[in-house]
């Protein structure tokens, strides 16, 4: 038991550390084909910071048998958008709320409201669809729908990608070319889309390997613990992949860039809510009761709830955003009173 529980926290600190590489490579990419921060926030930040909690699932329900490992795959699938709209939701409201208190001017969150109206209505419409459909239709339309959820992501990155925003305005250097152990094989910042490429990928490979372990354990420690393996990884497995979103997001809104930090929390939302969506669609059982639909239910209510003060309001107050840890609270304490 202390043994997994041990792997289990070394195999999140890998996976969290190959987020970071991966997001530092293609925010060097993004800034190379000169995309604007609505792109780089809402697309190539929002899935490279998304791919921790993406794997986790895959690997669950491709790499591992049994049905508890198709429900760990179900309850992370589940999870990450709730935790994003609860949690990370929360976050960005409080840190917004102590930039304004430091620098002595009105609470709000003062992101792109145009960008963020559009990630949280395809947000709403996609993540109600794969969670109602199949409740009201059956089996049958889990096929389709799977189809109109990937369809619906290639628009959504046309539109964001077609619509006007500021451009980057900074960037941290490839961490690769920062070892010691690369003097001499790159002069510096001569060849920085290569090494940014090779990076994404060494990222890619340790976050895999760290999934692969990780997922080992939870089923050990769910079982151990006496919990439903569904939701114990919708609970504890998003908190901890979530990070690179929930540190990215409260870094940039601490220095004043909202635009980027919304659009990493409502980018990665939309791309959880349709991709690995569809996989859990097509490759497992795809039930979703009981607790688990409570979760969902919760993320559409806190994610409604903001793109109703985005839409009809001129400010975007923080404490809407807060509105997410109350309900992620609620639920915690739902879940812990079963």
């Amino acid at each position: 038991m202390g043994t997994s529980i041990f792997f289990l926290i070394f195999s999140l600190g890998m996976i969290l550390l190959a987020a970071e590489g991966f997001t530092n490579g293609v925010e060097l990419v993004g800034r190379r084909l000169s995309f604007s921060q609505a792109v780089v926030g809402s697309i190539l930040a929002a899935v490279g910071t998304a791919l921790p909690e993406t794997i986790l699932p895959l690997v669950a329900i491709f790499a591992h048998t049994g049905s508890a490992s198709k429900d760990i795959g179900v309850g992370a699938i589940l999870g990450a958008p709730f935790m994003l709209a609860t949690v990370g939701f929360f976050l960005i409201g409080i840190s917004s709320w102590v930039v304004a208190r430091r620098d002595r001017r009105s609470a709000e969150v003062r992101a792109d409201r145009r960008s963020l109206r559009r990630d949280l209505l395809f947000f709403v419409v996609m993540y109600a669809a794969a969670v109602f459909l199949p409740i009201m239709l059956g089996h049958a339309v889990v096929r389709p729908l799977a189809f109109f959820l990937v369809a619906g992501y290639m628009f959504y990155i046309y539109r964001t990608v077609a619509s006007e925003s500021a451009g980057m305005e900074h960037f941290e250097d490839l961490h690769i070319i920062k070892f010691p152990v690369w003097m001499g094989w790159i002069e510096e910042k001569k060849a920085p889309l290569r090494w940014a490429l090779v990076q994404i990928v060494l990222s890619l490979g340790v976050m895999v390997f760290g999934a692969h372990i990780f997922v080992r354990h939870l089923e050990v420690v769910s079982v151990a613990w006496g919990m439903n393996p569904l939701l114990f990884a919708l609970l504890v497995a998003p908190v901890a992949t979530e990070l690179p979103e929930k540190f990215n997001s409260v870094t940039w809104t601490l220095k004043g860039k909202d635009t980027l930090a919304v659009g990493n929390m409502t980018g990665a939302m939309v791309f959880q809510a349709t991709f690995p969506v569809s996989i859990g669609l097509l490759f497992t059982p795809w039930k979703v009761e009981g607790l688990a639909l409570v979760s969902a239910v919760l993320a559409l209510v806190s994610a409604g709830a903001l793109l109703y003060v985005a839409t009809t309001s001129v400010r975007v107050s923080p404490w809407v955003m807060m509105l997410g840890g109350v309900l992620y609270a609620a639920y915690a304490l739902m879940v812990g009173l079963t």
